[in-house]
């Protein structure tokens, strides 16, 4: 017996664009003099999420339970 995490809109495309060098870097890449890309990369992705479920905010919260 498989639990599911429920999201909402969780199916729905999110447009980000990075570099390709942030791109190698999200895919396991190493900058070892340039750590920066990889911090640049995710930044760019927490941004969207964020921006993504600031629009759900109105709606009511998830529950913590299903987030397991």
């Amino acid at each position: 017996m498989s639990e599911q995490t429920r999201i909402p809109h969780g199916d729905e495309k999110v447009t980000v664009e990075l570099t390709v060098k942030e791109l190698m870097a999200l895919s396991g890449i190493r900058f070892h003099n340039n750590h920066h890309v990889e911090v640049s990369a995710r930044k760019k992705l927490n941004e969207a999420l964020e921006e993504t479920y600031e629009i759900d905010k109105s709606s009511a919260p998830i529950d913590y339970r299903l987030l397991i």
